[in-house]
């Protein structure tokens, strides 16, 4: 009797939201691959990359640990690998994370050896590659010609907020990591999304190599839309606006897509929780969808984790991602 095989997903994204896919996914039997975005360039990331010449350990740092099954409590792994020194002039603002990453990289060489170090130390239950090897910064360019340097400054665009972004490249090009690329060309799905638009999703299908890689796989292409707008980045977006931008940059890939997940049950606009987000300028995204015509499948449902900040729930998320399998 032919042994089943279990399916191959990929997450596609960084930061908070490639952390909730990943996480709740990690729960079902499934082989898990994270492509992770190599452009951001704030804070710890920022030092450690300008200090070192190194590419960006931040969004490795998340993926690695949604990944990690070691045995002793997830909390105690969470406080210690996200924990940031507050104090000392060299130290103050790095995770613990970011700093253990640099080291590997420092020791191994390169990035995806430093990866691969990790995964061993933290025991893995999955796959993490870097978008690409190829040192890289995202730049963008407003509607009024404005050009932006560095993720970090699109991320917190505090100025011209009245133009929008009209496009946004890296400089110099980069090319996609080839395991990368195999990954998603042998996956039964992928995931893109949910994440900063701009800053965190898109950068991804710049490199050079990954929309050909999305278009030869034989997987589903599935687009988990924001929650939330962001300052200076998708002020004012609907959901059909997200979704317009993704297809722009994906190219001839645009067709892959054969699912868009939009959480559609209200946002309670009055909170402290909301009042905390609308000091940043940050809106509920509305789902426009489904009144038009789409050629894709739209999902839509509660999809949002409101304990704490606005985020997806990890289980709910995972649990539509796993039945369109």
């Amino acid at each position: 009797m032919k042994e089943r095989r279990e399916k191959k997903v990929v997450a596609i994204g960084g930061g908070t939201g490639t952390y909730a896919v990943l996480t709740g996914l990690k729960t079902y039997p499934l082989e898990l691959s994270a492509v992770i975005s190599m452009c951001d360039s704030g804070g710890s990331t920022g030092k450690l990359r300008k200090e070192l010449d190194i590419l960006p350990p931040g969004d490795v740092r998340r993926a690695i640990l949604a990944l990690s099954d070691l045995p002793f409590a997830r909390k105690t792994l969470e406080d210690v690998f996200d924990f940031r020194f507050t104090n000392g002039k060299s130290l103050a603002g790095h995770s613990v994370g970011n700093i253990l990453l640099a080291a590997l990289v420092q020791i191994t060489g390169s990035m995806d050896r430093a990866i691969d170090e990790a995964a061993r130390i933290f025991n893995l239950s999955g796959s993490v590659y870097p978008v690409t090897l190829d040192k890289s910064n995202l730049a963008a360019t407003l509607t009024d010609g404005t050009r932006i340097y560095g993720e970090s400054k699109i991320d917190m665009r505090n100025f011209k907020l009245k133009y929008p972004i009209k496009k946004v490249y890296l400089t110099p090009k980069a090319k996609i990591f080839e395991k990368a690329a195999k990954a998603i060309e042998k996956a039964d799905l992928v995931v893109l999304g949910p994440g900063d638009l701009y800053t965190s999703i898109v950068p991804t299908l710049l490199v050079q190599g990954m929309n050909e890689a999305l278009y030869k796989s034989k997987a589903k292409l599935v687009y988990v839309v924001n929650l939330l707008t962001k300052r200076g980045e998708t002020d004012d977006f609907s959901a059909s606006d997200f979704l317009a931008v993704i297809r722009d940059y994906l190219g001839d890939a645009s067709e892959k897509i054969s699912h868009v997940i939009v959480h559609r049950n209200k946002i309670k606009t009055k909170s402290r929780i909301a009042d905390w987000y609308k000091r940043y300028g940050s809106k509920p995204v509305i789902d426009d969808l489904s009144k038009k015509k789409q050629n894709v499948k739209i999902i839509t449902g509660d999809f949002m984790d409101t304990t704490t900040f606005y985020r997806h729930d990890s289980s709910k998320l995972a649990r539509t991602i796993v039945s369109l399998l």
